[in-house]
């Protein structure tokens, strides 16, 4: 990565940082997605059931293998052949996990998380359930303020992982938001962190490099 462009990022997450932690967040940043995952395997630790949220970037750091290898308790909707009932039951014990993994749709620079489900076994869990909450994030994920860290759902997020997903909707196919009412629309529920929920311990986990939709 340009050290320049490596820089500015770093300014724009330090930021971020400082307003997380104001809203009461226990927020970290770091150089690498390999410094992340050690933090994360460190904050899990002592936890025996774990679950992830529908999120690229927690399993690009293959966490997911290195904790069941570790003799945790993992809830992972994304395993091949499920059963629609098997499903069903994992993302429910997601939300009543001792930890639950996940990344987030966007992050503002002024301090708050904005995630946007279609079942909402995720915006769920983040919020009230588990003991301990992990986000990690790319810092592509981090826009300037609310608003616009809002309009990068719609813009960047949504229509990507519509598009990953083979869902047939509008954004898929044109890459815009329509605003659509189609069957498989992804976009159904938008939950925004403001604060740390009052009952759940939230921790942040923004890293410097671009990863994840």
């Amino acid at each position: 990565m340009d050290e320049h462009k490596s820089w500015l990022w770093y300014k724009l997450g330090e930021k971020t940082m400082e307003n997380l932690k104001k809203h009461g967040f226990d927020a970290h940043l770091v150089a690498s997605a390999n410094e992340a995952k050690g933090l994360i395997l460190a904050m899990a630790e002592k936890f025996h059931t774990v679950g992830f949220g529908g999120s690229d970037t927690t399993r690009a750091l293959g966490l997911v293998e290195i904790l069941k290898e570790k003799g945790k308790e993992v809830y992972d909707h994304w395993v091949q052949g499920l059963t629609k009932e098997q499903d069903l039951e994992l993302r429910l014990k997601q939300g009543r996990a001792d930890c639950f993994l996940c990344s987030a749709n966007a992050i503002s620079a002024t301090g708050e998380i904005v995630n946007v489900d279609g079942i909402g076994n995720r915006t769920n869990a983040m919020s009230f359930g588990p003991k301990r909450v992990i986000i990690v994030a790319g810092i592509n994920k981090v826009r300037p303020d609310l608003n616009s860290a809002l309009a990068r759902v719609k813009e960047v997020a949504a229509p990507m992982r519509a598009k990953s997903l083979g869902m047939k909707t509008p954004c898929a196919e044109t890459g815009f938001c329509a605003d659509c009412n189609s069957p498989q629309r992804i976009c159904r529920i938008t939950t925004i962190l403001h604060r740390k929920p009052m009952l759940t311990d939230v921790s942040v986990i923004l890293i410097n490099e671009e990863l994840g939709f």
